[in-house]
């Protein structure tokens, strides 16, 4: 059965959102015309009708996904059955429509907050926040005027989207699953990046609101003190969801790092960094009014390449250079309209007022604080700009194609080389730049001031860095200066912060910030320029012909049990796991399949390490039926301990490698799977090998000793019936491996006075034993023995040595934020209490 009410009732709210952001925005442009109070219920009716809309469109898509409405197709696309309530709510965001609408529920809550805190900017403040929202809810409107398409809608059903014969054959058919989540995107991190990441998207209208309106209304100047700490704030969201990302992709990812210069992650780093380059030009302005048109420049320029960014990652045009861009829905039409109205509005709006704005009465001293944050701020600008020229090539060929010019232009081949050397250089001017900037703000400097104040500061950073040197390796120069800037900022700011740590605290904002900053450089330098392979082939033989150079080089081959050397480690692999809620991982060979993919049944009783015991036929629950793990034992002189670093594999995206890290204070051990054997090949046996011998005798298994212990009357067989003269025995065989003793027991049957050879497989030996015939005469035994290929996998471990430092760096940044944004904020109070605001 079709569930058409909710479908119906989510486009109608979606229709009444758009309806009542367009009348939002022509009352609230009319209140701000009149300045008389005439439409402010009008315009409180239209802000809560449109907020309660979008709210409605959210919990309704909600519904159909937590509801399993398959027959929608926004549900069957990005959920299934098995997928647990917290992944159902991060598949709302897998598509492009609810990441769009995740986009407008965020700002109708900062709406809300500006309506209801800020009387004085009201008006035109909320009329740029409501055109935003016409544009953006527009983009799931989902109708067609005159045979276009507005909007792609999350509500549609799936025999709307997809031709299928089954459609026509049942036009109500609908699928009893769906295709799934990404497995990829099954991460904990994946249910809290997104939301972060919109929250920054959408916050960072609220400066660029107030900067229009101040610009609008002639209050040039009196813009900035409310949208400072709204720029903050911003800041600080943006920066912690592209941090979010990184640490999703260093644990989840197997390219063994966390930033890979991906053009969607461009898009999101080039605006962060304009967004700090608006921020310090901002303060610079609450000091000296040389720094207002800079602020507005960088500001608006702050939203439109949010609004840039997502023409990029949404209108498909990344498609082929950009491993995890949105595929083209339709919308990059409306995408474009939408930066040009606000790119065209901002301009024209600019240059009729520019004159207004007047010039600074003096030039700015290269001794002022003033010059050393537009130096900060500019450097800034360049290292966005020198990332984000390379990442439009696309945009670019697609401009010339429309003039008949065929581009052959391309992104770099080699990303990470390609941005980093420019990059690294710009981070070492922004190391330098804000220790020293720091020292300018906090007094007035004459040159022997300035020599003085540096003085202490460079010695100590020249001799921790000259000490780190000798210890690190490090002989690149640019690696070099990087590290003695990045400790200089370091030093320099930690010598502000201790003079202010008692009288002006609040104060300390921009020297923690720096400080974050600075570790964060450092971390970075370490963990990827320093990281270090260890799983070096050494052994002079190519592990396949096929495999690319670096996998035959730079990873090791194990076989099931067997020890092999990896510098001071010794590694072995000790099986394929499964991993089962409240027990762990378990033996994936100890578990069969049900018809519910995620759960399984005990083959055989087993003992888990202090849990308890589970027993044969037992159901468990997985925590993730895609993923397989394998473990792999590390020790290391006296010491041991287990990775367990995993496959997941999809229908729709093959076998995808994640890895798991063993995590010291020192260095990151980071371990993931290259290859390893086809799961769904046929394994290939060898001919059956014969021996006769005698309880116990002993002889090879695949060149294990194998003891026969026993032979042992049984009394039920699996899937067998025995009954009268039926007659069941099996021999008891011990095989010494490398970690334990093993068990075999393959079963002679005689049923109905025929025979029958159960065998009984040992992968940990690759090979199968079968009873071939019982001599009673001689009281002997003929066994069958066949072998295999073991089991194997192809490894790669690097060392990625400081990482804490960078993650120690990105939480000292996000203190620095919250306390230059608690100083901010309580200054923005005092002015509005003041009625300045």
């Amino acid at each position: 059965m079709i569930h058409y009410l909710p479908g119906q009732l989510g486009h109608l709210l979606i229709v009444i959102a758009f309806v009542s952001a367009l009348i939002s925005c022509y009352g609230f442009f009319r209140a701000s015309k009149l300045e008389d109070g005439t439409w402010d219920r009008f315009n409180t009716i239209a802000l809560y009708v449109h907020s309660f809309a979008i709210i409605g469109v959210l919990f309704t898509l909600l519904l159909i996904i937590n509801q399993k409405y398959f027959e929608y197709h926004y549900a069957w696309n990005y959920s299934s059955r098995i997928l647990p309530i917290y992944y159902q709510i991060s598949s709302f965001w897998h598509g492009q429509e609810g990441s769009f609408l995740l986009w407008m529920f965020w700002n109708v809550v900062l709406g809300l907050i500006l309506f209801h805190t800020n009387k004085f900017w009201k008006s035109p403040v909320m009329t740029i926040m409501s055109l935003n929202q016409v544009f953006l809810t527009s983009m799931i409107l989902g109708v067609v005027v005159f045979e276009t398409k507005i909007g792609s809608s999350p509500f549609l059903l799936l025999r709307d989207v997809i031709q299928d014969n089954v459609f026509k054959i049942n036009p109500d058919f609908v699928p009893k699953d769906g295709t799934g989540m990404n497995p990829l995107l099954q991460n904990y991190w994946m249910v809290i990046h997104p939301p972060t990441l919109f929250l920054g998207f959408a916050s960072t209208v609220v400066p660029f609101a107030f900067a229009l309106a101040g610009i609008w209304k002639g209050k040039y100047r009196e813009w900035i003190r409310p949208a400072l700490p709204w720029a903050q704030f911003s800041g600080l969201v943006l920066g912690v969801g592209i941090l979010m990302g990184a640490y999703w992709a260093y644990e989840t990812l197997n390219f063994g790092g966390y930033w890979n210069w991906d053009p969607v992650e461009n898009a999101i780093y080039v605006p962060w960094l304009i967004l700090i380059a608006a921020m310090h030009t901002m303060i610079a302005y609450r000091k000296n009014e040389t720094a207002l048109k800079s602020s507005l420049i960088l500001v608006a320029a702050t939203y439109l390449l949010i609004l840039y960014s997502t023409f990029l990652t949404r209108s498909g045009i990344l498609g082929e250079s950009s491993v995890h861009s949105f595929t083209d829905l339709g919308l990059s039409g409306q995408l474009l309209i939408y930066l040009i109205v606000f790119l065209a509005g901002t301009a024209v709006l600019f240059s009729l007022k520019w004159k207004h704005l007047g010039s600074p009465s003096q030039e700015v001293s290269s001794y002022s604080r003033e010059f050393w944050i537009f130096m900060g701020a500019t450097t800034l600008c360049l290292m966005g700009f020198q990332v984000l020229i390379p990442t439009s090539i696309p945009v670019w060929n697609e401009i010339l194609a429309l003039f008949g010019i065929n581009s052959n232009l391309a992104p770099p081949v080699d990303q990470i080389g390609f941005y980093t050397k420019f990059q690294i250089w710009f981070a070492i001017l922004i190391a330098l730049l804000s220790g020293t900037g720091q020292m300018f703000w906090w007094t007035k400097m004459s040159p022997a001031d300035i020599k003085k104040a540096i003085t202490v500061p460079v010695i100590i950073s020249l001799l921790l860095s000259s000490i780190v040197f000798l210890f690190s390796g490090i002989n690149d120069i640019s690696m070099i200066l990087l590290l003695t800037t990045s400790i200089y900022s370091v030093v320099a700011n930690g010598k502000i912060l201790w003079q202010l740590r008692k009288s002006k605290f609040k104060l300390t904002g921009g020297s923690v910030t720096h400080i974050g900053i600075a570790l964060m450089l450092i971390g970075i330098l370490f963990s990827s320029g320093q990281s270090k392979i260890l799983s070096k082939n050494n052994t002079g033989l190519m592990w396949s012909r096929e495999f690319p150079d670096d996998m035959n080089q730079d990873n090791l081959l194990l076989f099931l049990n067997e020890p092999r050397q990896m510098g001071d480690y010794s590694l072995t692999y000790i099986g394929s796991r499964k991993k089962v809620k409240k027990w762990g991982f378990i033996e994936a060979d100890l578990l069969a399949k049900t018809t519910n993919p995620l759960e399984m049944v005990v083959k055989e009783t087993l003992a888990v390490d202090g849990k308890g015991t589970l027993n044969k036929g037992d159901t468990v629950e997985l925590t993730n039926p895609e993923n397989s793990y394998f473990e792999v034992d590390y020790k290391i002189d006296e010491s041991s301990f287990k990775l367990f670093p995993r496959i997941q594999i999809n229908e729709q995206m093959g076998t995808l490698s994640s890895p798991d890290i063993k995590r010291t204070l020192r260095a990151d051990l980071y371990t993931h799977i290259s290859n390893l054997p086809d799961p769904d090949a046929e394994r290939e046996w060898s001919e059956v090998e014969e021996i006769k011998v005698k309880v116990g005798d002993q002889f090879f298994i695949n060149d294990y000793v194998a003891s026969f212990l026993r032979m042992e009357r049984v009394q039920e067989i699996d899937g067998i019936s025995l009954e009268g003269d039926d007659v069941a025995v099996k021999a008891v065989i011990e095989i010494q491996t490398e970690q334990s003793p093993i068990l075999v027991e393959p079963i002679y049957v005689i049923k109905n006075r025929m025979a029958g050879k159960l065998p009984d497989e040992i992968k940990s030996v690759a090979a199968k034993i079968t009873i071939q015939s019982i001599q009673p005469e001689d009281d002997s035994f003929t066994f069958g023995i066949s072998t295999t290929q073991k089991d194997w996998i192809i490894l790669e471990a690097v060392e990625k040595p400081g990482i804490n430092i960078l993650w120690s760096g990105t939480l000292i940044l996000i203190m620095g934020f919250f306390i230059a944004i608690s100083r901010r904020y309580s200054e923005f109070q005092k002015s509005r209490d003041k009625g300045l605001e």
